[in-house]
C-alpha cells in the first residue's frame, strides 16, 4: 500500500514539531507494511494540485502534515475521491484535528492512520470557496485579517496579541441571515457558520457542531456590551457557548447571508467574498483516518 505525505514548509509554529512529525511517519507507515512518498508544497494551492494528483494515480492514503490551511488545501483535492485523508497536525490551531480526537502528538497521529480506521464527512463552500471547520464574519474575520498583516503570522500568542488590538475598536456590523428554517436579520458581532465545533487551540464556537450530519451550524454572537463579549469568549474557551440572549443558533443545509463589505474568514484563511454569500454543506464527501469525533474539552484539557 502506498502514501503520500504533504508537508507545508513554513506553516505551523515549530519546525522541530513538524520535523518530529515527517520523522514518525517515515519509521513508522513503512514498518506497517506502507510505503511512504514525501512532497513539499511551493506555495498556496500547491497541496491541492499534489493531493487530486495523487488521488488520480489511486494512491490510497494522503496524509497532510501542517496547519489548518494545508489541511484545508489538501482535503480540497480528495473530496469525492477514493483516496482516504490522514492528518499530521503541526499548526497553530489544528481545528479540524482537533474535532476529530486525532492526537497531537506525532507518533500517536501517524497510530491513527496506521490502525486505519476511515470516517466521511462533510464539507462546506461560501460562494464556492471550501472550507471544512470554519468560514466567519465579523470581529474573528477582522482578528484573522491582522492577524494576517503581522509580520510574524504564527503562534497563539500573536493571534491573541491581534484580538486585543481589535476589539478595542471593532463595532456590530449588521447581518441578514436566512434559512430554511429560521431567519436573523439585526446587528451582531460575530457570525460564524460551522462544520466543526471549533476554531482551532479547543476553542468551541459551535460545541454542538457535527462533521458528519450534513448540517451547517450558524454561531451568532449577539452582545452588545464589552462585558457581554468577554463572556462569550470565555466560554468558547470553557466549551460552554449555548444559545441565550447573546447567542443565536441557526441550523439547516445552506445559508444565505447578506452583509456590509468586510472580511471573511475560511479555516482562518482570510478571504474577500462580497456582500451575499451562499454557504453549503456537501454530506460525507471526504474520506478521513480518525478515531472518532471529539468530545468537547475546554481549553486546558488539550492532549
Amino acid at each position: 500500500m502506498k502514501a503520500l505525505l504533504i508537508v507545508n514548509p513554513i506553516s505551523g509554529t515549530s519546525s522541530t514539531a513538524k520535523q518530529a512529525a515527517i520523522n514518525a511517519a517515515k519509521h513508522m507507515l513503512p514498518q506497517a507494511g506502507i510505503e511512504l512518498d514525501i512532497a513539499y508544497t511551493e506555495g498556496r494551492g500547491h497541496a491541492t494540485e499534489l493531493a487530486a494528483r495523487a488521488a488520480r494515480a489511486k494512491v490510497p492514503i494522503i496524509i497532510a502534515a501542517g496547519g489548518d490551511g494545508t489541511v484545508n488545501e489538501t482535503a480540497q483535492g480528495l473530496v469525492f475521491t477514493n483516496s482516504t485523508m490522514g492528518i499530521l497536525p503541526c499548526g497553530s490551531g489544528n481545528g479540524l484535528a482537533r474535532h476529530l480526537a486525532i492526537p497531537m502528538k506525532p507518533e500517536k497521529a501517524v497510530e491513527v492512520i496506521i490502525r486505519g480506521r476511515e470516517e466521511k464527512i462533510d464539507y462546506c463552500t461560501a460562494n464556492d470557496e471550501a472550507f471544512f471547520c470554519t468560514f466567519g464574519m465579523g470581529f474573528d474575520a477582522a482578528v484573522s485579517d491582522r492577524f494576517a498583516s503581522r509580520p510574524d503570522r504564527r503562534g497563539l500568542r500573536n493571534y491573541v496579541r491581534a484580538a486585543i488590538e481589535v476589539f478595542l475598536s471593532y463595532k456590530r456590523q449588521e447581518y441578514e441571515i436566512i434559512t430554511p428554517n429560521g431567519k436573523f436579520h439585526d446587528k451582531a458581532f460575530i457570525v460564524a457558520c460551522c462544520n466543526a465545533s471549533q476554531y482551532g487551540n479547543d476553542t468551541f464556537i459551535a460545541p454542538w457542531a457535527s462533521v458528519t450530519d450534513g448540517m451547517i451550524d450558524v454561531t451568532i454572537l449577539k452582545s452588545r456590551t464589552w462585558l457581554g463579549h468577554l463572556i462569550s469568549g470565555a466560554q468558547t474557551m470553557l466549551g460552554s457557548l449555548s444559545e441565550s440572549g447573546r447567542v443565536a443558533h441557526l441550523r439547516a443545509p445552506e445559508v444565505v447571508i447578506k452583509r456590509r463589505p468586510g472580511p471573511s474568514h475560511l479555516d482562518g484563511e482570510v478571504a474577500s467574498l462580497g456582500e451575499e454569500i451562499h454557504v453549503k454543506c456537501l454530506n460525507q464527501a471526504l474520506k478521513v483516518f480518525t478515531p472518532g469525533e471529539m468530545k468537547v474539552k475546554p481549553f486546558w484539557r488539550r492532549r
